[in-house]
């Protein structure tokens, strides 16, 4: 959340500068317009990730909750990376958003699921993640399941 407040008293104030000295100008300047300005950072991102074996060997299950952002897409990153079963479930019905480094991290997951033999299911993408997907042109890449049983049936061991 940005808060920004602004004291438009302040900034009608005449800046007290030395004009000798254009960096003063600058430095007064920008002190005196937001002297009262208070800046509130974004909260962090967060995404929880829970992994666990299918209901068939060879069938890993990745449960996403929270959004798929550059902050948080390390983590994935890591998880898939580390992930060495011949099919991938990624669960995303509880994925807020992603944004352009989320995405990139899951055409990421698909390259290196593709390059392996190996396949990747995606569960339960809400409208918004879809979207940017097309949007982002990648959506072709990825077959899309509404629920892990579904996806689970359809992908071998």
């Amino acid at each position: 959340m940005y808060i920004s407040r602004f004291n438009h008293a302040a900034a009608s104030r005449p800046p007290r500068f030395n004009a000798a000295c254009p960096a003063d100008f600058n430095a007064v300047l920008t002190i005196e317009c937001y002297e009262n300005v208070n800046i509130v950072g974004m909260p962090q991102e967060t995404l929880r990730i829970e992994d666990q074996p299918g209901s068939r060997d060879g069938q890993r299950i990745l449960s996403l909750e929270g959004a798929l952002v550059l902050t948080t897409m390390f983590d994935f990153q890591r998880t898939v990376r580390a992930d060495t079963s011949r099919s991938l479930i990624i669960d995303m019905g509880k994925v807020s958003y992603a944004d352009s480094a989320g995405i990139g991290a899951l055409v990421g997951a698909y390259v290196t699921r593709q390059h392996g033999g190996r396949s990747l299911a995606l569960v339960g993408v809400s409208e918004r993640v879809r979207n940017a997907l097309q949007v982002t042109h990648v959506e072709q890449f990825f077959r899309f399941f509404d629920s892990v049983s579904a996806a689970e049936q359809a992908t071998t061991s």
